[in-house]
C-alpha cells in the first residue's frame, strides 16, 4: 500500500477519510486524514484520487501539536 517515498498514489484506495472541522467554507486549503491505519495518511481535499503523503503517527502528532502551539502557521517566528 506505502511506497518506500511514504506516498500512496492513488489516494482513494484508502479509507477512513475526514476532513478537519476547521476546515470551512471555500478557502480550498482543506487537508483530509484517513484514519485507522498504522501510520497517518494525508490528502489534498480537492483530488480524492491524487496522492497522499503518509506520517509516522509520532510525526503527526509532533506536526499537529506545533500547529497547536503557534510553532509552525502563518504568524510563527522565521526559522
Amino acid at each position: 500500500m506505502v511506497s518506500t517515498e511514504h506516498t500512496v498514489p492513488d489516494s482513494s484506495v484508502l479509507t477512513g477519510w475526514f476532513k478537519s472541522s476547521y476546515s470551512g467554507g471555500n478557502q480550498g486549503e482543506c487537508l483530509e486524514v484517513a484514519r485507522g491505519h498504522a501510520d497517518v495518511p494525508i490528502r489534498d481535499s480537492k483530488a480524492d484520487s491524487g496522492p497522499a503523503l503518509v506520517f509516522s503517527a509520532g510525526g503527526w502528532a509532533s506536526f499537529v501539536s506545533a500547529v497547536r502551539e503557534g510553532r509552525i502557521g502563518p504568524n510563527s517566528p522565521a526559522t
